[in-house]
């Protein structure tokens, strides 16, 4: 039976872990808000990785690196047909586009990219499979976790601190006094600022900006601490009830959930 569990309990830290303490080999599929994703392991290192539709293929990776250009690009696309990404690899090298190592830099690059964007989300359930193995057609690495998995516990402190300071992303936005002008703003700030509005939550904001909770949250944040917006209720929103506290019993509920979690994937 595949090991099960919510990213509410667990986080994709957490898990990755246990995965490297315990030498795992198969590949844990996270079915988050709005995507599924896809994270392979051999013996407890990463090799492949895959989230939602992205177009995960070695002629992408190489495209968006910058180690082949558009038009070479589009006569691999045109020309490859069914060809596997080994195959595709091996055509390249000979040819003398890249080289092996070019390869799998990337390749690790690419992944690794890929595990971050997990480090983002906070609800969604996983589980482990063990027979499941990485794509053939796909070229594997062999990535050590405990780079990745410290990255991942700084970004988590970071996202605990957001937290922190903006509890909650259905709270909207609108500007202070402090004009806008003499203002040196990133583009995804100036996403952010041109939604700004008693009526669109952070929320809102986000999913029509395609942005993470960190990133909205980070944004929105240094905003805050520059003077340029503050946080409102929503226009039209309902009061608010105060959140039930969880009770000691719960608390304890949660507690043994996690250990015994922990515990099912060191016996896998």
């Amino acid at each position: 039976m595949a090991l099960r569990g919510n990213l509410r309990d667990f986080t994709i830290t957490q898990l990755l872990n246990l995965i490297n303490l315990a030498n795992k080999t198969g590949t844990l599929v996270i079915d988050g808000a709005s995507e599924q994703a896809y994270v392979s392991f051999r013996e407890g290192k990463l090799a492949y990785a895959r989230i939602g539709k992205e177009d995960g293929s070695l002629a992408s990776v190489l495209y968006k690196s910058s180690k082949i250009n558009a038009n070479q690009y589009k006569a691999i696309i045109d020309r490859s047909g069914q060809m596997s990404d080994k195959e595709l690899g091996l055509l390249l090298i000979n040819a003398g586009y890249v080289s092996r190592d070019d390869i799998l830099l990337n390749l690790q690059v690419y992944f690794t990219d890929q595990i971050r964007r997990l480090f983002t989300w906070v609800e969604g359930v996983f589980r482990f499979e063990n027979e499941m193995l990485p794509p053939d057609d796909r070229i594997n690495v062999r990535l050590d976790l405990e780079n990745i998995i410290i990255e991942g516990s700084r970004q988590l402190r970071e996202l605990e601190q957001l937290q922190d300071e903006i509890p909650s992303l259905d709270m909207a936005l609108k500007f202070t006094e402090r004009p806008l002008t003499n203002v040196n703003l990133s583009v995804d700030e100036w996403k952010v600022v041109k939604f700004v509005d008693p009526k669109n939550t952070m929320r809102q904001i986000a999913k029509t900006n395609k942005l993470t909770e960190v990133e909205v949250r980070r944004i929105v944040y240094g905003l805050l601490q520059a003077g340029l917006v503050e946080l409102v209720r929503p226009a039209n929103a309902p009061t608010p009830q105060a959140a039930k506290p969880l009770a000691p019993q719960e608390m304890e509920d949660k507690k043994n959930l996690v250990n015994k979690l922990i515990g099912r994937i060191r016996s896998l």
